[in-house]
């Protein structure tokens, strides 16, 4: 999951980042509203943190701007304001949570990992492929029965191609969805994760290296 957090309090912001980043979370940061802006614009986040009162570009504006632009990209908006009111506000802007200051980082994970589900088309929270099973709530990735010990960017890029049904996801694709705004785009990192999860996944492979395009896990061949 791809995830943008906009938060003019550095420490607060920081830390925030830090925490969904050991949740197996991609996590760029903002510290202020324009460029908080930008990145949502250049980038599809699956959910973006933001708080509202921020300087150069008000919180409401850019949650107003997502909205109006139709994507994906899921609101859970950040207010020191506990008043129902301002909570009614955020939501009528087009905010999909709305999370008062102080708050519990647990509580915000799972805001944050409901969120995530609607921002991407259905998928069922355990994939299943052959003798292959991904849970996503738990992030816990067996075979045949028998556990096997990913880190985050491995169950990360086997997600995605689990959730992608068959379908190529581009080294690209899996950059963007899988890592943050620090990796370098012309990085062998994706090529090189890839590698480590296929020894890990064991035999027969799974992994499919489509030339020139990316990656897939074809699915089975249901025989009538």
């Amino acid at each position: 999951m791809r995830v943008l957090v906009v938060e003019d309090e550095r420490n607060l912001c920081d830390a925030i980042a830090r925490g969904l980043r050991r949740k197996g979370m991609a996590v760029d940061t903002a510290y202020d509203g324009l460029e908080g802006h930008e990145m949502a614009y250049v980038t599809r986040y699956d959910v973006v943190i933001l708080d509202r009162d921020l300087p150069g570009m008000h919180g409401d504006e850019i949650c107003a701007a997502l909205v109006e632009s139709g994507a994906l990209t899921r609101v859970l908006m950040l207010t020191a304001s506990s008043a129902v009111a301002d909570r009614v506000e955020g939501l009528q802007l087009g905010a999909d949570d709305y999370l008062a200051k102080p708050f519990a980082f647990e509580e915000l994970v799972a805001r944050v990992q409901a969120l995530g589900r609607r921002a991407t088309p259905a998928a069922p929270p355990v994939l299943t492929v052959g003798n292959l099973v991904l849970d996503q709530t738990r992030r816990v990735v067996t075979r045949g029965g028998t556990p096997i010990e990913l880190t985050n960017k491995e169950f990360g890029v086997l997600e995605e191609l689990l959730k992608a049904r068959g379908g190529v996801v581009s080294s690209e694709e899996l950059l963007e969805r899988v890592w943050d705004a620090n990796t370098d785009p012309f990085t062998t990192t994706v090529r090189v994760t890839v590698m480590t999860l296929r020894k890990k996944v064991g035999d027969p492979p799974l992994i499919e290296t489509v030339v020139g395009a990316g990656y897939r896990v074809p699915e089975p061949v249901v025989l009538s």
